[in-house]
């Protein structure tokens, strides 16, 4: 097929609705519906695959009947569960989600923070007893926080925590003494030396062999009493066993949108740990955040007919999005 008349595999799921613009998708190009189970049957002549199914990582298993692809659009800003040797080796072009999630996921955090400093959670529970509990709660302004990940996702949210007075650095791959959103990125290879005067560390980075467990038992444990984790990133960026053991002793408190298994076991402790407070992975899903994701690969596929490369990519060693 020509790049005019491209064929488009549409991976979903049962569960998963459409995307909001699936017949003008087809007006563009011929689209074949597949589920995991029928990837390999859909893919061979293929030249697209949208990956809808967000979390399948079912392009693995059927890579070998991919002998047309060039591109492969992922509807997540997360790549983790798609990346394997086959496709980072390959000339096929990968592009993410990038900025549908940046301003939710940054409102989310900022939530985290208010919610955690000004003790929302406590209140809440006061009243559901019946109870009337004069505290005194936290400035906001002056407070220090550290975002983990400096990608859009994570500018984002340093801007909105900068708006609100916070003291915000950053850290990531590359440090930096000057930094338009960050003022300084801190080497995120050496985590623990930075987490002494924090008060809210933010992962966000993205999930990579590098960052698995980056936010591990030493670095816990290097966090001043009372700090707060968030993590809008990914589970596996923590070790989940040891921040729990932090949040039982009463040294930290923490506000997880994401966990090592989703949804987390009913027996965790984490469900009932006070100064533990989970939600379901859904801190970039606004009103109308599907509609926004099939309008972003519109976009894409109307530069992919006009023989345009669809952009950015991610780079598929890195697992993100160079900035």
């Amino acid at each position: 097929m020509s790049a005019d008349s491209p064929v488009v595999v549409l991976l979903t799921a049962d569960d998963v609705p459409p995307p909001a613009d699936l017949e003008q998708i087809r007006q563009l190009a011929d689209v074949r519906d597949a589920t995991a189970d029928s990837l390999a049957d859909a893919l061979p002549g293929a030249d697209v695959l949208l990956v809808w199914d967000i979390f399948s990582g079912a392009l693995a298993d059927a890579w070998h009947a991919a002998d047309s692809l060039r591109w492969v659009h992922v509807a997540a800003a997360g790549v983790d569960t798609l990346l394997f040797d086959g496709l980072r080796d390959s000339d096929v072009v990968v592009t993410n989600a990038r900025g549908v999630f940046d301003q939710p996921i940054a409102e989310y955090v900022l939530a985290c923070v208010l919610a955690n400093d000004k003790q929302l959670h406590r209140t809440e529970e006061f009243r559901r007893r019946g109870e009337w509990v004069h505290r005194e709660t936290l400035r906001v302004a002056g407070r220090r926080a550290l975002v983990v990940g400096t990608g859009g996702i994570g500018r984002a949210i340093a801007r909105m925590l900068t708006a609100v007075g916070l003291d915000v650095r950053g850290a990531g791959r590359t440090p930096r003494a000057q930094d338009p959103d960050f003022g300084v990125v801190l080497d995120a290879a050496h985590l623990a030396d930075h987490l002494g005067a924090v008060d809210h560390v933010v992962m966000v980075a993205p999930l990579t062999d590098a960052t698995h467990g980056m936010l591990g038992a030493r670095e816990l444990a290097a966090l001043p009493d009372g700090a707060h984790v968030v993590n809008v990133g990914r589970g596996p960026l923590i070790d989940q066993r040891a921040l729990t053991a932090e949040i039982a002793a009463g040294r930290l408190t923490a506000h997880l949108d994401v966990l090592v298994d989703e949804p987390l076991h009913a027996d965790d402790p984490l469900w009932t740990l006070p100064g533990a407070h989970i939600s379901p992975h859904m801190s970039g899903d606004v009103v109308g955040w599907r509609d926004t994701l099939s309008a972003q690969f519109v976009a894409k596929l109307h530069d992919y007919r006009a023989g345009r490369t669809p952009g950015p990519a991610v780079d598929k060693h890195r697992g993100y999005v160079p900035h």
